[in-house]
């Protein structure tokens, strides 16, 4: 659909995401008999869609299980939203069954792009913020939401560069998507510390700016702190490390602007033992507990 043909309220209606306002955690198979072990501060698990394509084996088996006692979100990273070319239709058609399959309570991916022709990265890469990009994301987002006949939540990248024919902020462009394709946001604290660290500005002004009122979901994780050629910091979206100090109260920032929201701990290297990643979901609950209370009083 071309971007113009676009009203300033979209009037498409898919299925909602319908996470639970509580912490969960990104789901690594090692953790799977202390999860189903007893009650967890948690209340929803979240997979990476790529990881469970196949059809059966201990994946599933895994997945059926913890989809009967806890909502599920399942995270892509591989449509590659942002490419320069269409989407491929059969990975998305793969993602659809997945979906069909376990009918999770949310689907999201990235604001990035992964692949380009037969190539594949493993990495999800920057883009300018432009009226050709931004035309181009939202016919990606129609295909995907149409295809899935659900709503699909959009994270905000971490950067590490940026460029210079960009016309557009982040925030706006963010919002303009979400705005003209009706699509849900998915808010990663921890990506935008991360670049207002590399970048020299400001996560609070960032977060500010963000349309919080579109977030149906947060992702919390991990950086590293290395140095660039310069000898200057950069911070590394590791997912391999705790929740920074800083970021914790970026969340609750946000937690106090925009009421509690579902709640991701992401951790996917590095992997700790399973008390380690449910004292963070814990010290998130903690937090959301909070806001709770003051909406109730």
């Amino acid at each position: 659909m071309p971007a113009d043909a676009h009203s300033d309220t979209h009037r498409i209606s898919y299925r909602a995401s319908a996470l639970p306002a509580a912490p969960g955690v990104g789901f690594k198979a090692q953790h799977f008999a202390d999860i189903m072990a007893g009650e967890q501060p948690i209340a929803f698990v979240e997979i990476h869609a790529e990881n469970y394509l196949g059809e059966g084996g201990a994946p599933h088996a895994h997945l059926r299980a913890l989809g009967g006692r806890f909502a599920l979100s399942v995270h892509g990273v591989g449509l590659s939203i942002g490419a320069a070319a269409p989407l491929d239709r059969d990975h998305l058609a793969r993602v659809k069954a997945l979906c069909e399959r376990y009918q999770p309570a949310s689907f999201s991916e990235h604001l990035a792009w992964s692949s380009h022709g037969e190539t594949y990265f493993n990495d999800l890469l920057p883009l300018p913020y432009t009226q050709a990009t931004l035309a181009r994301i939202v016919e990606h987002i129609d295909a995907v939401q149409e295809t899935l006949q659900r709503e699909m939540l959009l994270e905000n990248p971490s950067t590490y560069l940026q460029f210079a024919e960009t016309t557009f902020s982040e925030t706006d462009f963010i919002a303009e998507i979400a705005r003209r394709t009706g699509c849900g946001l998915l808010l990663d604290v921890n990506n935008a510390f991360v670049q207002a660290q590399n970048h020299g500005t400001s996560a609070e002004a960032y977060l500010d700016a963000f349309p919080l009122a579109r977030v149906k979901e947060i992702h919390l994780g991990g950086h590293d702190v290395q140095c660039d050629e310069t000898g200057a910091p950069l911070l590394i979206d590791s997912h391999g490390a705790p929740v920074a100090d800083p970021v914790w109260s970026l969340y609750a920032r946000v937690i106090d602007a925009a009421g509690p929201l579902p709640t991701l701990i992401e951790w996917d290297n590095d992997v700790p033992a399973w008390p380690v990643l449910a004292a963070e979901a814990q010290a998130a609950k903690t937090i959301l507990d909070r806001a709770c209370a003051r909406q109730a009083a």
